[in-house]
């Protein structure tokens, strides 16, 4: 979905396939012809932006064959999707029954995370339509924290470096500008944006930002115009950002919110919760973790990493932090220019939600992505934006 901004750019809005995780290539079309379609018809629009994700066999695939990487491009204008943006932070096994720790491997400190992201954006430059020029892949934040000392630091920086430069290059030959932005998330190296700041500043290339994902912005307690204004500041880019929302437990000392908060608990994605109280933030790497005991404190609210739908938040006693949605969504695209154009709503959790509210079928999850994507085409709208055929 394309949206004019008031200054005449152009917005994008896409939803992320990680939701629907593929390892090879024939699963990424089907994925396209089973679920992408759907949603795109459901909204009734000729146009549809999907941020893809591509797991390693696909991704390699796909640049070994240019027969294929064309058969994926043409079946994208068949079906009426288009891509600007490329999820790059899980690079296998996302659709596994634990993926926990797995997905933070290989870090930046592993050639193989540079060999990957150099590959999605060669194919993000052949994938994207033929009137952008611009796109965004969103990468691990570095690393889990507990794996990440100074010398890993050194490589990851030498391996960004290096990435900026071939970047430039691949824009040299093909005319498209890709950009990569880290995504902070809690429990990692760069687990807020403030922590972005140092290691980005170092590198000092315009190709690689900042994603800002919403649940995670929110489950740290950020505040969103402070987070956005240092990133300003600093000079740091911003080539993406993700509409999310993470889960808010208000009296976590409640028995009745614990109860609540149990059914989110569940073996396939690590739930990183956090408190905020007056001697900082506390966390621990995971909700069971936290309900397990005395190990976080529990006289001001919990949120969890919990990508949440959009529009449907949890019954009471819980409830999901939309407004922080909302507010950096006014501060991204609501001022006189946009400080991102690539949004992708990421809620790739809806088979990890407590039973009674997981879709049963392909149509019931399609009709929850498009809700989704509704109210983010009314903020944009709101914000005064217009959306374009």
């Amino acid at each position: 979905m394309r949206f004019r901004h008031p200054d005449g750019s152009t917005v994008h809005l896409s939803y992320c396939t990680n939701v629907h995780p593929a390892e090879h290539l024939d699963g990424v079309l089907a994925q396209l012809r089973d679920h992408c379609e759907p949603v795109r018809k459901l909204l009734g629009r000729d146009r549809l932006g999907i941020g893809l994700w591509l797991a390693k066999d696909a991704a390699r695939a796909l640049i070994t064959d240019p027969a294929q990487l064309r058969g994926l491009r043409a079946e994208l204008d068949r079906r009426g999707l288009e891509v600007v943006t490329l999820n790059g932070f899980p690079y296998e096994g996302f659709g596994a029954e634990e993926v926990k720790y797995r997905v933070y491997k290989p870090d930046w400190a592993d050639p193989e995370r540079l060999a990957h992201t150099s590959d999605l954006a060669r194919l993000l430059a052949a994938l994207l339509p033929d009137d952008v020029t611009e796109g965004s892949v969103s990468t691990l934040p570095l690393a889990w924290r507990t794996t990440f000392d100074e010398a890993a630091a050194r490589t990851a920086h030498t391996a960004l470096t290096t990435l900026a430069e071939r970047l430039d290059g691949l824009e040299e030959l093909t005319g498209k500008s890709i950009r990569i932005a880290l995504e902070p998330e809690p429990g990692c190296t760069v687990e807020t944006t403030a922590d972005a700041i140092r290691p980005l500043a170092d590198i000092a290339s315009h190709r690689i930002g900042i994603c800002v994902d919403t649940c995670h912005l929110a489950t740290s307690f950020e505040d969103p115009a402070t987070a956005l204004d240092a990133l300003e500041a600093a000079h740091i880019p911003i080539p993406k950002a993700q509409l999310s929302a993470a889960l808010h437990a208000e009296h976590p000392h409640l028995p009745e919110v614990r109860e609540a908060l149990a059914a989110f608990a569940e073996p396939r994605f690590l739930h990183q919760t956090r408190t905020r109280t007056a001697t900082g933030l506390h966390g621990t790497d995971d909700l069971a973790e936290a309900l397990g005991g005395d190990v976080l404190p529990d006289g001001a609210p919990w949120r969890s990493h919990f990508h949440v739908p959009l529009h449907a938040p949890p019954a009471p006693p819980l409830t999901s932090t939309l407004h922080v949605l909302q507010d950096t969504l006014a501060r991204l695209v609501g001022g006189p220019e946009p400080r991102t154009r690539h949004l992708e709503v990421e809620t790739y959790t809806w088979q990890a939600l407590p039973p009674e509210l997981r879709p049963r079928s392909r149509g019931r999850l399609a009709v929850g992505i498009a809700a989704e994507l509704t109210l983010a085409r009314d903020l944009l709208v709101d914000l005064g934006l217009k959306e374009l055929p």
